[in-house]
């Protein structure tokens, strides 16, 4: 009869089979928590995140340690830090298509010139943990494969700079989706023009991971983008305070407003590229102004 020795190391796993695929640290997956998961795991349904380490304890369950791509500490999860560390097992996650998520994965170099040409690019931004502030990230969610193949779609979180160095590329256009608050009603929509002739006489201080985007818009410019057509799809959160603790989840009047603001997206990249569509509604979109 062979004892259990609770101070024998378990044997390392280098990777994991899901869904015919070989999985291994380093590759990214989508989360896709079971039902009975935990509030907080169920809350990252659908979030892209890399894989730190596979794991296994002494029952020989395996479990997958992932990093969140819009977890704005995720480098503390590369550290191993609690709280920026989730553990799924192989049954709650999928993979992600390698070759789309990581340039060059596949071992080929590919020539410059076949390197995908993103006429605009909208931009989600956004803490998960902080209740409404979570707007963009989810509207980003709900977008997925509903724009054209040229128009670059992507959640930054809070990654400011990350978002500054992306506007370099010169879009014709660029749409920002965020939650700001303005005073009224929870989950109002606005759409928002900025000032971009302004941007450096407001306050431009720039912190790498607090998205703001009139700063990182007047960070880029700084930096030599040009911004040609900038519009911010906002919605009025409910609330934005920070607590020790966090919150995830948006509020319901916000959590309504969502597919609505997807919808908005949608028509505003179709009016604004040469060659939108004709069915839209002839209504125009007037924009505010942003920073009155």
């Amino acid at each position: 009869m062979n004892n259990w020795n609770p101070f024998e190391e378990q044997p390392k796993l280098e990777s994991v089979r899901v869904a015919g695929v070989e999985l291994r640290a380093g590759d990214r997956v989508r989360l896709c928590p079971s039902k009975t998961a935990d509030i907080i795991d169920i809350a990252l349904t659908g979030q892209i995140a890399v894989i730190e380490a596979i794991e296994q304890d002494y029952e020989e369950h395996v479990h997958l340690a992932v990093i969140l791509d819009s977890d704005p500490g995720r480098d503390f999860g590369a550290l191993r830090q609690p709280g920026h560390r989730f553990f799924f097992s192989p049954e709650e996650i999928e993979p992600v298509d390698q070759s789309e998520s990581e340039p060059g994965a596949s071992g080929a170099e590919e020539p410059a010139h076949e390197s995908p040409k993103f006429r605009a690019l909208v931009a989600g931004i956004g803490n998960i943990f902080l209740g409404d502030d979570a707007f963009g990230v989810e509207v980003i969610r709900r977008l997925a494969n509903k724009l054209p193949e040229d128009v670059r779609v992507e959640d930054f979180g809070i990654r400011a700079f990350d978002l500054a160095c992306a506007l370099m590329e010169n879009y014709e256009a660029v749409i920002l989706v965020d939650a700001i608050p303005r005073q009224s009603s929870p989950g109002t929509l606005y759409i928002i023009e900025p000032d971009l002739k302004n941007l450096q006489a407001l306050d431009s201080s720039f912190e790498a991971h607090s998205l703001d985007p009139v700063k990182v818009l007047a960070f880029a410019q700084s930096m030599g983008a040009e911004l040609n057509h900038v519009l911010v799809v906002g919605c009025e959160p409910a609330s934005l305070e920070e607590d020790e603790e966090g919150r995830i989840g948006l509020s319901a009047s916000v959590e309504r407003a969502t597919e609505e603001a997807a919808q908005m997206v949608q028509e505003l990249v179709a009016r604004i590229l040469p060659d939108a569509p004709k069915n839209l509604p002839q209504e125009p979109i007037a924009p505010e102004t942003y920073g009155e």
